[in-house]
């Protein structure tokens, strides 16, 4: 059986007396009925969050008038950043990734067992390692290396087909180039990344080898999202996993590797049910 369809709105503003109030008499009003709210006070900014979910079934605002509404009556009063998504609207995500197969094979696992509400209309790659593999699940697959000389041009072949296909969120499985600035900003906060938590402890391109050598403890992943200055986006999800003075460099490696995994499916899918909400630059995660 299908839930109901829901609303679900994100709002931050500055804290105030009766901003729950204002809300909910707003969808009380309209006869909506509220299934999950979750609120915060940054009591050191002065700053309110908010997430709250409601069912439109029988809602009396109709969906093409409810921005306007609500910004009318509540949005703007309040002097609110705000906005609203429907759990029956399914995002387009696109997944970009290299020559690192694992956050992609989880990822299209995830994707086809339907634990993700979500449409995946296109993968790209500076590789073609994987195009057997993505064209076997029936996901149009696109290889446009990358050099120095052609990188402009490659990515805007890239901004294109997002357009092309209509796509709103973007996944960086261990994709590994940088994106420009100009790319970026077409995408504010809908680029999700992952990487090991060894920066800048341990940069390069042998991070594990290195930690290794130092004997670490633990060893972490981050997916945050992306912004103009690199790796230091809001951060969505992290975790850490234990690490033995008997691992090897393939244990700390497979570790690491089971934990993007796990890190970046965990972004995921909040991001898909419209649970992070982003300020300044801090991801607000609402449970």
């Amino acid at each position: 059986m299908n839930n109901p369809a829901t609303a679900i709105l994100l709002a931050e503003c500055p804290d105030q007396p009766g901003i729950i109030a204002k809300v909910t008499q707003f969808l009380s009003d309209n006869n909506g009925n509220i299934v999950d709210l979750e609120q915060h006070v940054d009591t050191d900014d002065g700053h309110f969050f908010m997430r709250v979910e409601w069912q439109i079934d029988n809602f009396s605002i109709p969906r093409n008038a409810l921005n306007t509404t609500f910004a009318e009556q509540v949005g703007s009063p309040l002097q609110m950043n705000w906005r609203i998504d429907f759990s029956d609207i399914k995002p387009k995500m696109a997944i970009f990734v290299s020559q690192h197969g694992h956050c992609l094979f989880d990822m299209l696992s995830r994707y086809q067992s339907g634990e993700w509400q979500v449409e995946i209309p296109l993968i790209i790659s500076n590789h073609d390692n994987y195009r057997s593999l993505v064209e076997n699940t029936g996901i149009p697959f696109y290889h446009l290396p990358i050099t120095a000389n052609n990188k402009q041009q490659q990515e805007q072949a890239q901004l294109e087909l997002l357009k092309q296909y209509q796509v709103n969120t973007v996944v960086l499985a261990r994709y590994m180039q940088i994106l420009s600035a100009d790319f970026i900003d077409h995408y504010p906060h809908q680029i999700i990344n992952i990487h090991h938590s060894f920066l800048p402890a341990f940069p390069g391109a042998k991070p594990y080898h290195s930690a290794h050598e130092r004997g670490v403890k633990i060893i972490g992943a981050t997916s945050h999202y992306v912004t103009t200055e690199l790796d230091a986006g809001p951060i969505i999800e992290q975790d850490v996993v234990h690490i033995r003075h008997n691992d090897s460099v393939d244990d700390l490696k497979r570790k690491g590797q089971d934990n993007e995994k796990i890190v970046l499916s965990r972004a995921i899918r909040r991001h898909l049910q419209h649970e992070v909400l982003v300020y300044k630059n801090r991801c607000i995660v609402f449970d």
